[in-house]
């Protein structure tokens, strides 16, 4: 099965979640049947943050890049498509990280996230990294509607 970001934007070069990136992480997200949004994602060696963890630099990415899986996913089911020009329908406005406990270098991890609220204006996002059965990580992310300026 695609996932949301080969179906929704399968040429964004984001570094995080964009599949036209040949150097990017290119997560992998899927919705769940109870309205959270997961995707596994395996940090490479060169994720560490130089004490055999996984990077914080690196989670934020995933955690920002999988919540906007859940945006775009949201955005579609509402029929909110891009506006003008721009390849996304919203874009980060803000990114609230919490760093719980460290996160395994060389492991798979799972990341979830759930809209929390949705408007056409704006949503907010909860999202974790999760590492045998503990939350390495949560973010609250808040997507802001992008609506492209002609150049002036």
């Amino acid at each position: 099965m695609l996932s949301i970001q080969e179906r929704l934007y399968p040429e964004l070069p984001c570094f995080g979640c964009g599949h036209a990136n040949p150097r990017g992480l290119r997560l992998r997200s899927h919705p769940g049947e109870d309205g959270v949004v997961t995707a596994a994602f395996t940090p490479w060696p060169e994720h560490d943050n130089g004490l055999g963890f996984l990077n914080g630099g690196i989670i934020g990415t995933v955690l920002d890049c999988h919540s906007a899986a859940a945006v775009m996913l949201e955005a579609d089911r509402r029929g909110w498509p891009p506006l003008g020009d721009a390849p996304l329908s919203y874009v980060t406005a803000g990114l609230d990280v919490r760093y719980l406990r460290p996160s395994p270098l060389h492991e798979p991890v799972e990341l979830r996230a759930a809209v929390r609220e949705a408007s056409e204006a704006e949503m907010t996002v909860d999202v974790s990294l999760v590492w045998d059965g503990k939350t390495r990580a949560e973010a609250v992310a808040l997507w802001k509607r992008w609506r492209p300026r002609p150049a002036g």
